[in-house]
């Protein structure tokens, strides 16, 4: 019988993955020789070759490639199998660590975490706000599990899951004279209140003023939702929002709220590491993550 050493087939599967051992090293937080020696580890015990290079790119053999169809499964039961032991005896379902912006964090998390509490009572959840770029170099870097994160976003070591177009909207004090289509120009007359520059929500706000010929100085930048609604509602401007920050439960009627002409979305998608091992919590949470279409009520 042949022995199959579960850390040298996880090393194989991302060297293939990757395409170099080098990428696979980096990933895997090993050095290159030490990914180089699994593998030929592996070879051994199996007696077979499994990585051929082709060009500048590691490929399987036909013996890598029977591997690779069975890794997927070997590496889900296995999982399983520890989750099983570990409800038996702890009763913890693991520890998650999440990474998303403040807006995400106050208007979508809430329900969704609270459904996961229920499921999972044995669940450490903590939640840490930033920029898209703050959350992804977390991710990348080990100390947040998972991203919910606005779009764009890349990095070979990341998988990329597209959850939730969010529409852009204009709030105002009720008594601010609004045109019917809220374009560009028409903001280009009136004191708006933005997000403060850094983050992909402002990126895209600037982004879809400019295609309007507009180059804004707004009144004001702010790093809060919570605070540029509360400038509104004093009367010193108007605001750029995404749609779930003024969803129907925060409507009181002290906002006008308008659709921008032409639509603005932006989109969210959850981020986590391509070779993060995923314990029972870790598995749940990255579903209920990626359900957010079905769950989310819209504005």
């Amino acid at each position: 019988m042949k022995n199959l050493n579960l850390d040298y087939l996880e090393s194989f599967r991302v060297v293939i993955e990757s395409g170099s051992f080098s990428a696979a090293a980096e990933r895997l937080q090993l050095t290159q020789p030490a990914v180089s020696l699994q593998v030929r580890q592996l070879e051994r015990s199996l007696g077979a070759t499994l990585i051929e290079r082709v060009g500048r790119r590691a490929r399987p053999t036909a013996a890598g490639a029977a591997l690779l169809a069975h890794a997927d499964r070997i590496s889900a039961a296995v999982t399983s199998a520890v989750d099983a032991v570990a409800q038996q005896t702890t009763g913890t379902a693991g520890r998650v660590r999440l990474g998303t912006g403040a807006t995400a964090c106050i208007f979508l998390l809430p329900p969704i975490l609270r459904e996961l509490r229920a499921r999972l009572p044995g669940l450490e959840i903590t939640v840490t706000t930033g920029n898209t770029p703050e959350i992804a170099k977390a991710v990348e870097d080990n100390t947040i599990d998972i991203g919910l994160v606005t779009l764009p976003v890349s990095g070979r070591s990341f998988e990329i899951t597209p959850v939730l177009n969010d529409e852009f909207v204009l709030i105002a004090p009720p008594d601010m004279p609004l045109p019917a289509r809220i374009t560009p120009a028409v903001l280009a007359t009136r004191p708006v209140v933005l997000f403060e520059p850094g983050g992909n929500t402002r990126r895209t706000a600037d982004e879809w003023l400019a295609r309007g010929g507009v180059s804004l100085k707004p009144l004001m930048s702010l790093g809060s939702v919570e605070a540029i609604k509360e400038m509104v509602r004093a009367g010193l401007g108007c605001a750029i929002l995404p749609g779930m920050a003024v969803s129907a439960r925060s409507r009181h009627g002290d906002l006008a709220i308008r659709s921008l002409s032409p639509k603005l979305y932006r989109r969210l998608a959850v981020l986590i590491r391509r070779d993060k091992r995923l314990d029972r919590g870790l598995r749940q949470t990255l579903s209920a993550l990626k359900a957010i279409p079905s769950n989310h009520d819209g504005r």
